[in-house]
């Protein structure tokens, strides 16, 4: 069965997306593990996010 994104998730989601699009990155792309919940973006060549769903993230890679 496939986790769906929390409130929490979705609000820094968009505050990332914000933030990674003023140099002009792309977002690559954005997937839900369905292990864990967490949400993984993809932006630019080399940003890896991971976001939680308590809103926490962290750089992967």
């Amino acid at each position: 069965m496939s986790k769906a994104s929390t409130a929490e998730q979705k609000t820094q989601f968009f505050f990332l997306c914000v933030w990674f699009s003023k140099p002009y990155l792309a977002i690559n792309l954005v997937r839900i593990d369905e292990r864990t919940g967490n949400v993984i973006l993809i932006a630019g060549d080399e940003n890896i996010i991971e976001i939680y769903p308590n809103k926490k993230w962290r750089y992967v890679a």
